[in-house]
C-alpha cells in the first residue's frame, strides 16, 4: 500500500509486473526504478502482486478482490458497512479532477493546465500553450489572471518547482538532475527560483549544509 511499493521494488519483486504508488511519490519512484511498469492507476493487481495508492484506494482494492472472489453482492454489502458509497475500480483516477482541485471550470484554462502538467521536463512557450488551446497569448494571460491571480509563466514555474521538491525529498538525484527533470537549464537558475519560492535552497531542503565557497550548488 502507498509507499510500500518501494520495498517491493528494492527487493526486486516488481520486475515484470505492473505496479502503482501514491501520486505524490510517482515521479520519484519512476526516476528510481525506470525499468518497472509503473502506472498512475488507483491500484494494480497483477497475478500475485498487489499494489495501491494508499488511503481509501486500499479499501477499493479490497472490495474489488472480494467482488472477484465472492461476487458483487457481498462486495457491495461490505462497502455499505464502511459507508463507502461507490466501489472504484483500478482505472479510476488517483487525484481529484482539475476542476475540483482548482475550483474553476473554464475548459480552455483547464486544457492549458493539463498541457502544462504533461510538459514539466520540457516546458512549452506561452505561444505554444496558447496555440494548442486555440487562444491568443493575450487571452491566455487574461484567463490566468482572472481565475488564478497569476500569469501563465508563474503558474507553470510553480508546477515545476513543486515537482522538483518531490524529487528532492524522495530520490537521490543530484540537484542538477532534478533541475533538468523539471525543465531548468542550469542548477544556479533552479536554485535561485527554488529559494525565491520556498525560502530555502535545494540543498537546505535536503538538510545538507550550504555548498562550500566556489563549489556549484548542483554538485
Amino acid at each position: 500500500m502507498c509507499t510500500a511499493s518501494y520495498i517491493l521494488a528494492k527487493a526486486g519483486l516488481l520486475e515484470g509486473y505492473s505496479c502503482t504508488i501514491h501520486w505524490e511519490n510517482l515521479a520519484g519512484f519512476v526516476e528510481d526504478f525506470p525499468e518497472l511498469d509503473v502506472t498512475n492507476e488507483l491500484f494494480e493487481i497483477d497475478r500475485h502482486r498487489f499494489t495501491c495508492a494508499g488511503g481509501t484506494a486500499a479499501l477499493d482494492m479490497m472490495l474489488n478482490v472480494i467482488s472477484l472472489q465472492h461476487g458483487h453482492e457481498l462486495a457491495a454489502a461490505v462497502a455499505e458497512q464502511f459507508l463507502h458509497e461507490r466501489i472504484r475500480d483500478q482505472n479510476d483516477h488517483q487525484r481529484m479532477s482539475l476542476p475540483a482541485r482548482l475550483g474553476v471550470r473554464h475548459p480552455k484554462l483547464l486544457s492549458v493546465i493539463s498541457t502544462m502538467e504533461r510538459h514539466l521536463e520540457e516546458p512549452l512557450s506561452r505561444a505554444q500553450l496558447a496555440r494548442e488551446a486555440g487562444l491568443s497569448t493575450r487571452q491566455l494571460e487574461r484567463l490566468f489572471r482572472k481565475y488564478l491571480s497569476r500569469s501563465p509563466a508563474r503558474y507553470y514555474l510553480e508546477l515545476r518547482l513543486n515537482r522538483a521538491r518531490l524529487l528532492l525529498l524522495q530520490t537521490n538525484l543530484s540537484v542538477i538532475d532534478v533541475a533538468l527533470a523539471c525543465g531548468f537549464v542550469s542548477a544556479s537558475h533552479f536554485s535561485k527560483c527554488y529559494r525565491d519560492f520556498f525560502g530555502r535552497t535545494p540543498r537546505k531542503e535536503r538538510g545538507l549544509p550550504p555548498a562550500p565557497e566556489g563549489v556549484h550548488e548542483g554538485v
